[in-house]
């Protein structure tokens, strides 16, 4: 079975309009209340996990909709995927206090949009690791940090609450779409996914040790993006138009 990349685009988008929309709530109240005494830092948090538990329970949704919805195309006779639970108050308050301390309102949102993902991401590992199914670390977008990419260069790997910490999922952070994707059948193909290239990409890094070859990545993937600018400002910009297929069956069988 071959999962196409427009579905699995449309899926990670549909994830990042919630994460945006509630980043975008927390940083509109930073901008209109001012944050000075305890009472004002109580009522942010209040604020805060009233927006990750609304779009952490739709991005939790979401996810186990396309869980589902990948056991069914493979003829995997399962329950329905359980939905995880949303951040609690505490952990809401641990993200938000930890964060204003930076005096950045972007920084401040975005620990409240991880949370959102997270909830997401945690309802793809649980059902995962419940029922028995493989997982991998898929980039996505034009910009994968060097960490993501080291994750997918693992390839797929059979689900293990290793990767969990404290109940969550361990490798989410904010302002990023790279998320697992899961099968059941070994030939069960994400289109796009090639752990082979990230693999090279991570063995070609130097250092012996991961985090020295995650910051050779990093220091890669920054030259890169250098040279991409240069090259762009040289180039005269081109006006195209972009034709979308409507017609495009997302999962196909193989």
């Amino acid at each position: 079975m071959k999962v196409s990349q427009k579905t699995w685009t449309d899926y990670v988008g549909n994830l990042r309009d919630l994460n945006d929309t509630a980043t975008g709530k927390v940083r509109q109240y930073l901008e209109t209340h001012e944050i000075q005494t305890n009472e004002d830092r109580n009522q942010l948090v209040s604020y805060a996990f009233a927006v990750s538990t609304k779009y952490g329970e739709g991005a939790a949704a979401l996810s186990a909709k396309m869980f589902d919805s990948i056991a069914a195309a493979e003829g995997v006779s399962i329950p329905e995927a359980e939905i995880a639970d949303t951040a609690t108050m505490d952990e809401t308050a641990r993200a938000v206090v930890g964060t204003l301390k930076t005096g950045n309102n972007d920084i401040v949102a975005g620990s409240v949009g991880r949370l959102v993902k997270m909830a997401g991401v945690d309802t793809t590992m649980k059902n995962a690791i419940r029922y028995g199914a493989e997982w991998a670390w898929l980039p996505q977008g034009n910009e994968t940090c060097a960490f993501c990419l080291m994750l997918a260069s693992r390839g797929w790997q059979h689900a293990s609450k290793d990767a969990l910490k404290n109940g969550h999922a361990e490798h989410i952070h904010a302002h990023c779409d790279c998320i697992y994707a899961v099968r059941f059948d070994s030939s069960t193909d994400y289109e796009g996914y090639n752990p082979d290239k990230y693999l090279q990409m991570y063995e070609d890094a130097e250092g012996d040790t991961w985090q020295e070859k995650v910051n050779s990545m990093r220091r890669n993937i920054s030259n890169n993006n250098k040279k991409t600018i240069r090259i762009q400002k040289k180039e005269k910009p081109l006006r195209s138009i972009a034709s979308r297929d409507e017609g495009v069956n997302i999962i196909k069988k193989q």
